[in-house]
């Protein structure tokens, strides 16, 4: 189900900006995944694209999206400075949910972010900036703490994934998640490292962050923190 209606789409943005993205699955979804992918990643990520073809699969639309601009992309393969500027990317994040909220072919769905890597600090920047909009937050092998003083001010609930051989981002994100306010969940995936890469593991968080998914933006039915 809600796997072959992918349409290239263009996101314009309030600051002038233009992202490429890909919305999926929009026919008889019951919610909108929008996807926040890492440092020096993007729509294409393959990761990605496999756990929104299996959040499709389980009712919900998609949006994948670059968070950088075609020419800001050249420079940044270089530099690699923009992938690692959180309050830009959190800006794109916030901007790409007001553009979501004009089309009216998704207006009506309720939302959730899925941050990796750096994204994910930039998932919950975003928000902690909408949360009338923003119903769930997942982050796989994330750094919310790059989100910084922002993670006091997150009011949905946050579902934190992360490789149990992962040592050094599981502490990290152990320490992110006791300054979320929001119920915040830890989870490990065994035998799994950042990037999830052993046989088997892409799929265990793909599982995890549709029942995430399904508990707090079909179920709950509204924005509240869950504390």
């Amino acid at each position: 189900m809600n796997q072959h209606n992918a349409a290239e789409t263009t996101i314009r943005l309030g600051t002038g900006v233009e992202l490429k993205g890909v919305l999926a699955g929009t026919k008889d979804a019951t919610g909108l995944i929008v996807f926040v992918h890492g440092s020096g990643s993007s729509r294409f990520s393959v990761r990605n694209n496999q756990v929104a073809q299996f959040l499709r699969g389980e009712g919900f639309a998609t949006l994948l999206m670059d968070l950088l601009t075609a020419p800001e992309d050249q420079v940044d393969a270089i530099t690699r400075e923009l992938r690692f500027n959180i309050p830009l990317l959190a800006e794109r994040v916030a901007g790409t949910l007001d553009w979501l909220a004009e089309r009216e072919d998704v207006s009506r769905l309720p939302i959730g972010l899925f941050g990796a890597s750096t994204g994910a600090a930039a998932a919950l920047i975003a928000a902690a900036s909408q949360p009338t909009r923003v119903r769930a937050v997942v982050s796989r092998g994330g750094r919310p703490d790059l989100a910084g003083e922002a993670l006091e001010a997150v009011q949905v609930p946050t579902l934190l994934i992360v490789g149990s051989e992962d040592t050094q981002v599981l502490r990290l994100n152990r320490m992110a998640m006791s300054r979320i306010p929001a119920q915040a969940r830890l989870v490990t995936v065994e035998g799994a490292t950042h990037l999830f890469e052993e046989p088997g593991t892409l799929d265990q968080a793909a599982q995890h962050a549709a029942d995430w998914f399904k508990r707090y933006l079909i179920v709950q039915g509204s924005g509240g923190s869950g504390r």
